[in-house]
């Protein structure tokens, strides 16, 4: 069974047990999302936020290895070269009237982000252990030198030596 986020943020310490349910409380009466409501309500990081919904999320997305996966040319070319480094996406396939995309645990806030700005279409993520996440950005967009500016969990990072 997945956590919520609300017990996920209490976990975590960032809200009481009683806090989590007045925001479930106003929830049901603003319709709005847990988080955004947490962060207006009891002053929470968004940052901290967005790292508990990509845990959340992270226990539910399908695990993939992204080098086995059979990969439409017309996804791939919906990201620049760049923007897959940058945002570590990897767009797979269209299935079911959305688009397949592979990112890894740690970057799935960066890659919500990309795609919710980026991508017209509806998105579907899916995520892959790092090495091979990185594997297949080099089969899919060789980048000369992009490989060495990627840190386990900071896609985009330069490695500080």
């Amino acid at each position: 069974m997945t956590l919520r986020l609300g017990d996920l943020l209490v976990t975590r310490g960032l809200l009481s047990p009683e806090q989590r349910d007045l925001v479930l409380d106003a929830q049901r009466t603003r319709g709005r999302p847990f988080g955004a409501l947490a962060e207006d309500m009891f002053g929470l990081d968004p940052a901290l936020v967005e790292a508990a919904w990509a845990e959340q999320y992270a226990g539910v997305a399908p695990r993939i290895d992204p080098l086995a996966e059979a990969i439409d040319l017309e996804a791939l070319a919906l990201v620049e070269r760049r923007q897959a480094w940058q945002f570590f996406v990897l767009p797979l396939r269209f299935e079911g009237g959305e688009l397949v995309v592979c990112t890894t645990r740690e970057a799935l806030p960066r890659a919500l982000k990309f795609v919710g700005w980026r991508l017209a279409q509806a998105v579907y993520l899916v995520t892959a252990e790092h090495e091979a996440f990185v594997a297949a950005l080099k089969q899919h967009y060789p980048a000369e030198g992009m490989a060495g500016l990627v840190r386990e969990g900071r896609p985009g990072a330069p490695i500080v030596s």
